[in-house]
C-alpha cells in the first residue's frame, strides 16, 4: 500500500472514529449534567464569581493539595497540564493524515512553543510512569487486604490506598496519557529525521523546511531524530502516517470509554474538579473544616428555632434519599479520583471497621447512576416469575459497582452480594451501612486531604441527621448523653451545680462572674472549662493545671461557675442538629449576657465550636486555646520553665495532635513550642503527627460509644507512640486524654505510658523549682 493511500484510509477510519467520539463524549455531558441539576439546592456555592475563580485558579496550578507529596505534586502538575498545553497536537496528528506535511505554520515553528511541547511531553512521560509505579507498589498487600486481615498501622495504611479502586479505569487512563505523549516525541522525531533527509510528501512539499531541522527547533528529540533517519522516505511517510493514526484513535477511544463510563471519576476528574473545587464552602480556598455544614431545610440554612417553626410539616431534615442530595454532593460524588488518599489516613478503616471515606462515596456515586440507568429503562428493567415475584431483567445490571469496588465493599463488612441498591430507596441501610456511618470520627483526614475538594463530613452529618431528626435511629449508647443534654446540659449526666469541684483544692479563690466579679468586663480572660474539664476527674487535672499557671502569670481571669452549658459539640457531630442549635442558643445567650468578649478554652471540640460556629448563629467572640494562651506567656516572660538538675537526662514524651485543635484549626506549632519551652523535655513525633496525626478516636461523638470491630482507634495510636520509646503522650484535648488514658499500654510493652496535657507538664516545669526547695 502506498503513503497515499494508507493514509486515505486512515484518515476515513479516524474522521469516523472522531465523530462517535464527540458525540459519545457530548451524551455524557448532557446525562452528568441532568444527573447534577436534579440535586436539591446549595446556596452560596457559586458566588462570589471572581474570588471563586481566582481561588480556583491558585488552587489547580499550585497542586497545593498535594503538600507533603512533592513527587506525586509534580508529576501531577505536568501531567494534567500536558493535557492541554499538548491538545494543538491532536489536530496536527489529525492534519498529517490527510496531508503528510500538515502544520499549524507559525505556531509549530515557534522556538517557545516547541520547548514548551517537548518539555511537557518528556515531563509527562516521566510523571506518568512514576504515578503508575506508585499505584502498582501501594497495591501490595491488596488481596491479603481483601480476604479479610485485620488492618491496622501505617504500613497497612500505604497498602490499602487503592484497595477498592477500579483498576482497569486507572491503568486505561495511564495507558492513554503514556501513549499520547509518546507518540508526541514520537512524531517530532519523525518530523526532524524528514527535515534533515528531504522527504517530501507526493505533491513534492517537503514534509519539514530544512531550516527548522535543527536543534533549536527540535530541543529533546533531534537525536531521536538523528537516529532514525536512515530510514527510506516512504516508511518515514508510513510511520508518520501510523503513529499520527494511533495518536489520533486513542485520544478517541479515551473519549469514547469515558463517555460511556459516566461514573469514571478517575478520568472526569480532570474536567470535573475545577468546578468542584470553585463550588467549595469557603470562597478562601480553605477546606471543608472547623464548622460543620448548617443544617439546610427547603434550600436554605437553618440557624434558630424560629426558621423551625415556621417550617412544613412535611419537611425532610437531612438527607435519606438520592432526592435530600444537594447538587454538590452529587459533583462530589463524580467527581472522585478513586486515588485513595482519604481512605489511607482514615482511622476507622485502618483499624478494620466497615468506613472507608472513598468507599462511601463510590457507594452513592454508583447508586445513583443505578437508579437513573435503572429508571430509564423502565419496565423493561423487570419481569414475574410464575409465582409474581418481581425480578431484574437479564438485560438490566444486577450490581451498581466495578468489580474492585464491589470486591472492597464485601471485604469491609459494608454491602451485600449485589452491592448498593439498584432503586431509589433509604441512603443507610440501603447504600450505606448503618455501623459504617458511626464509625467516622471526624477527625477531617478525608477532607483535608482530598485533591479535589470532596466534602466527605458534611455528607455523613447530613445522612447521620436524617437518622436522628426523622428515623430516630441512632446507637443506643447515645439515648443517655442526649437525654443528659436535655436536661442538664452536659453529656455526662451530672448536675449543674457541680461544676466548680474541680476548683474546691485549689489554693487560691476562682473568680465567678455574676458573684465574685460582675461580668467580664473585670477579667482578661474567661477561662470556658468545658463539660469534660468540670466532671470528667483526668481532665479535672488540666483544668486545674491551666487556672493555676493563668494564676501564676497574674492574668486575671474568671469563669461561668454554673452557669457553663455544653457547647452543643457532641449533639451537633452525633446529627442531633435541633438539640445542638437548643445548647448553643443557651450558650451564645450567657457569654453576651456575661459581656465576654475573650474567652481561652481547654477543650478542643468547644474551641471548634465556639470560634466557627457560634458566629453565624450570633456569637462572636475571641477565642483561643489554652496551648496558645501558655505559650504567649511563657514568650512573654510571665511563665518560666526551671531547667531539671544538672546531669539529668532529658524525659522523652510525643505530642497527639487533637483532630478538632490542629487539622480542624491549624493549630500545629503553640502547644509544641510550649513542650519545648521546658529543658527537661525531649520531644519525639510520631509517624504520623501535625497534618497527618491519626485520631484517638473520641469525634463525632464516639467518645460516648464503644468499638466492636476492629482494633480500638485508641490503642493503635498508643501503639504508635509507644514505638517512639516516648514515656509520656502529650494531649491538648480532654476527650484525647480521656481516649488514649483508656488504652495505657502499648501492645507487647512491659511498661504503661503515660498520658498528660500539656498544661500540666508545664505546670510541673513551673513548680520544678519549688518541690526541689520543699524536699532540701
Amino acid at each position: 500500500m502506498t503513503p497515499a493511500t494508507l493514509r486515505v484510509t486512515l484518515f476515513a477510519i479516524a474522521v469516523l472514529a472522531t465523530i462517535v467520539a464527540i458525540l459519545t463524549f457530548v451524551r455524557a455531558l448532557v446525562v452528568m449534567y441532568q444527573r447534577v441539576a436534579t440535586g436539591q439546592n446549595a446556596p452560596g456555592r457559586l458566588r462570589p464569581i471572581g474570588p471563586r475563580l481566582w481561588m480556583t485558579i491558585k488552587t489547580v496550578l499550585s497542586h497545593r493539595e498535594f503538600r507533603g507529596r512533592p513527587g506525586v505534586r509534580i508529576a501531577h502538575w505536568f501531567v494534567m497540564l500536558s493535557f492541554p498545553i499538548l491538545a494543538l497536537t491532536l489536530i496536527t496528528g489529525m492534519g498529517k493524515l490527510r496531508t503528510s506535511s500538515y502544520s499549524l505554520g507559525a505556531i509549530d515553528h515557534f522556538p517557545l512553543w516547541e520547548w514548551i511541547v517537548e518539555l511537557f511531553a518528556w515531563t509527562s512521560l516521566i510523571g506518568i510512569t512514576g504515578l503508575i509505579v506508585l499505584r502498582i507498589t501501594s497495591g501490595i498487600g491488596r488481596d491479603k487486604e481483601a480476604e479479610g486481615e485485620t488492618r491496622t498501622g501505617q504500613a497497612a495504611s500505604l497498602a490499602s490506598r487503592f484497595l477498592g479502586s477500579t483498576r482497569w479505569q486507572a491503568y486505561f487512563v495511564e495507558f492513554v496519557v503514556a501513549t499520547v505523549v509518546l507518540a508526541v516525541i514520537g512524531l517530532r522525531s519523525l518530523d526532524y529525521a524528514a527535515g534533515i533527509t528531504g522527504v517530501t510528501d507526493e505533491a513534492g512539499q517537503l514534509l519539514l523546511d530544512p531550516t527548522y531541522a535543527t536543534a533549536m527547533h527540535y530541543p529533546t528529540t533531534a537525536w531521536l531524530g538523528n537516529a532514525l533517519a536512515g530510514m527510506s522516505s516512504a516508511a518515514l511517510l508510513n510511520s508518520i502516517a501510523i503513529l499520527s493514526f494511533l495518536k489520533v484513535m486513542i485520544s478517541m477511544a479515551w473519549m469514547t470509554v469515558v463517555g460511556v463510563q459516566t461514573s469514571m471519576g478517575v478520568a472526569w476528574h480532570r474536567f470535573l474538579a475545577l468546578v468542584n473545587i470553585y463550588a467549595r464552602r469557603n470562597a478562601d480556598g480553605s477546606k471543608t473544616l472547623g464548622a460543620a455544614s448548617p443544617l439546610i431545610v427547603e434550600g436554605a440554612p437553618l440557624l434558630s428555632e424560629e426558621q423551625l417553626d415556621d417550617l412544613d410539616d412535611d419537611a425532610t431534615l437531612g438527607t435519606g434519599t438520592l432526592a435530600d442530595l444537594t447538587w454538590k454532593q452529587r459533583l462530589d460524588f463524580m467527581t472522585c479520583t478513586e486515588c485513595g488518599r482519604c481512605q489511607e489516613l482514615c482511622p476507622a478503616w485502618n483499624t478494620g471497621k466497615p468506613l472507608s471515606p472513598k468507599l462511601l462515596t463510590l457507594s452513592l456515586r454508583d447508586h445513583v447512576a443505578a437508579v437513573e440507568q435503572m429508571e430509564a429503562l423502565g419496565d423493561k428493567a423487570y419481569t414475574e416469575d410464575e409465582e409474581g415475584n418481581v425480578l431484574v431483567d437479564s438485560n438490566a445490571p444486577n450490581t451498581a459497582h466495578t468489580p474492585d469496588v464491589l470486591e472492597a465493599l464485601i471485604a469491609s463488612g459494608n454491602t451485600g452480594e449485589t452491592g448498593v441498591s439498584m432503586q431509589a430507596s433509604p441512603l443507610v441501610g440501603d447504600v450505606i451501612c448503618e455501623e459504617a456511618l458511626w464509625d467516622c470520627t471526624m477527625c477531617g483526614a478525608c477532607v483535608d486531604q482530598c485533591p479535589v475538594d470532596i466534602e466527605h463530613l458534611d455528607t455523613i452529618l447530613g445522612l447521620r441527621r436524617h437518622q436522628v431528626l426523622m428515623e430516630s435511629a441512632f446507637p443506643r449508647e447515645l439515648a443517655r448523653p442526649f437525654r443528659s443534654l436535655e436536661t442538664k446540659a452536659n453529656p455526662y449526666n451530672q448536675a449543674p451545680r457541680k461544676r466548680l469541684e474541680w476548683a474546691k483544692n485549689l489554693e487560691f479563690d476562682v473568680p465567678v462572674i455574676g458573684e465574685d466579679v460582675e461580668d467580664a468586663s473585670e477579667v482578661d480572660w474567661v477561662f470556658w472549662v468545658g463539660c469534660a474539664g468540670a466532671y470528667d476527674d483526668k481532665a479535672k487535672k488540666t483544668t486545674q493545671a491551666i487556672a493555676e499557671l493563668l494564676h501564676v502569670a497574674g492574668v486575671k481571669f474568671a469563669v461561668l461557675g454554673n452557669a457553663e452549658t455544653c457547647t452543643g459539640d457532641p449533639a451537633r457531630r452525633a446529627g442531633n442538629e435541633l438539640l445542638f442549635q437548643m445548647l448553643a442558643q443557651q450558650a451564645i445567650e450567657t457569654l453576651n449576657e456575661a459581656n465576654v468578649k475573650k474567652i481561652v478554652v481547654s477543650c478542643a471540640h468547644c474551641f471548634n465550636t465556639i470560634a466557627n460556629e457560634y458566629p453565624e448563629l450570633g456569637g462572636t467572640f475571641e477565642v483561643v486555646h489554652h496551648t496558645q494562651l501558655l505559650n504567649r506567656l511563657v514568650r512573654e516572660g510571665a511563665l518560666t520553665p526551671v531547667p531539671p538538675k544538672p546531669g539529668e537526662d532529658g524525659r522523652k514524651i510525643t505530642y497527639h495532635d487533637p483532630c478538632f485543635l490542629g487539622r480542624h484549626n491549624q493549630i500545629y506549632e503553640a502547644p509544641r513550642a510550649l513542650l519545648s519551652s521546658d529543658p527537661a523535655l525531649e520531644v519525639v513525633e510520631m509517624p504520623r503527627s501535625g497534618e497527618r496525626a491519626m485520631c484517638c478516636g473520641a469525634g463525632g461523638a464516639r467518645a460516648w460509644l464503644e468499638e466492636t470491630r476492629g482494633v480500638r482507634i485508641s490503642q493503635a495510636r498508643v501503639d504508635e507512640a509507644g514505638a517512639t520509646g516516648a514515656k509520656v503522650i502529650a494531649t491538648a484535648c480532654p476527650f484525647c486524654s480521656q481516649m488514649l488514658g483508656s488504652t495505657p499500654t502499648p501492645s507487647g510493652a512491659q511498661q504503661g505510658i503515660e498520658i498528660k496535657d500539656v498544661a500540666v507538664l508545664m505546670l510541673e516545669a513551673v513548680r520544678r523549682g519549688e518541690i526541689e526547695e520543699a524536699t532540701k
